[in-house]
C-alpha cells in the first residue's frame, strides 16, 4: 500500500472514530453526566480517542491479510449512566449519538463530492478517494455499532428500549460482548469453512445493510 493509498484510509478513519466518541461524550454532558468532559474526552483531538492496538494495529493487520471483515475499536468514552437525568431514556440518546454522527459525516462526504470537480489535478483525486472512503467507513461504523449486543451502541439502545425481562439478560452479556463478537465474526466463519457451511451471517448482514445505506445516501445527495 502506497503512502497515497494509506492516507486516504487513515484520515477518514481518524475523523470517523474521533467524532463518534466525542458525540457520545457531548450528548452525555448535555444530559447531565460530565464524566467524559472532566477527562477531556469531549474533544476533536484524535489522540484523546485512539487505542494504538484497536484503532491502528488491528485494522491494519486485517487489511493486509485481506480479511473479509475489518474490525477495530477506539477507547470508549466513559459515561456514568446514573448521573444522567433519566438514565434509561438518556442512555439510548448517548449510545445513538455515535452512529448518528457517523451517518451525518457520511452524508457530508457524499455532498462534498460535488466540489471535487473544482479542484486541480492531482489534488482532486486524493480528495475524491478520501471522501469515498469516508462515506464507506462512517456508514460501516454506524451499522456495525448498532448491532444489538452490549457493549456496542446498538446493545445499549436495545437495553434502554426493551422491557425489563428482555433488557436485563441482554445487559448481563456486556462483559462478554467483545468475545461474542470475535467468535461470531472470525471463529464461526473459520469453523464453518472447515465444515463446508457458511457461518459468516453477521458480517454478510452488516455488509448488505451498509451497501443499502451507502446507495441511499448517494441517491439522496444527487451522486447517482
Amino acid at each position: 500500500m502506497t503512502f497515497f493509498e494509506a492516507s486516504t484510509w487513515v484520515i477518514p478513519v481518524l475523523i470517523a472514530v474521533t467524532f463518534h466518541e466525542a458525540a457520545h461524550g457531548f450528548v452525555a454532558l448535555m444530559l447531565g453526566d460530565d464524566t467524559a468532559w472532566r477527562l477531556g474526552r469531549v474533544s476533536f483531538n484524535p489522540l484523546k480517542h485512539i487505542d494504538p492496538f484497536g484503532t491502528i494495529l488491528l485494522p491494519a493487520v486485517l487489511l493486509l491479510l485481506r480479511s473479509p471483515f475489518l474490525f477495530g475499536y477506539a477507547k470508549p468514552v466513559p459515561v456514568n449512566f446514573k448521573a444522567l437525568r433519566k438514565p434509561r431514556r438518556d442512555m439510548v440518546w448517548v449510545a445513538a449519538a455515535g452512529p448518528g454522527i457517523n451517518l451525518a459525516l457520511a452524508a457530508l462526504a457524499a455532498l462534498a463530492f460535488h466540489l471535487v470537480a473544482y479542484l486541480p489535478d492531482p489534488t482532486n483525486q486524493w480528495v475524491a478517494q478520501n471522501l469515498r472512503n469516508a462515506l464507506i467507513i462512517n456508514v460501516l461504523l454506524a451499522v456495525f455499532n448498532m448491532l444489538p449486543l452490549p457493549p456496542l451502541d446498538g446493545g445499549r439502545v436495545a437495553v434502554g428500549l426493551l422491557p425489563d425481562f428482555l433488557a436485563m439478560p441482554l445487559a448481563a452479556l456486556e462483559p462478554f460482548g467483545m468475545l461474542i463478537l470475535i467468535a461470531v465474526l472470525f471463529l464461526a466463519p473459520l469453523l464453518g469453512a472447515q465444515m463446508g457451511v457458511d457461518l459468516s451471517i453477521v458480517s454478510r448482514v452488516v455488509n448488505v445493510v451498509t451497501s443499502a445505506i451507502i446507495n441511499d445516501i448517494i441517491w439522496l445527495t444527487g451522486n447517482s
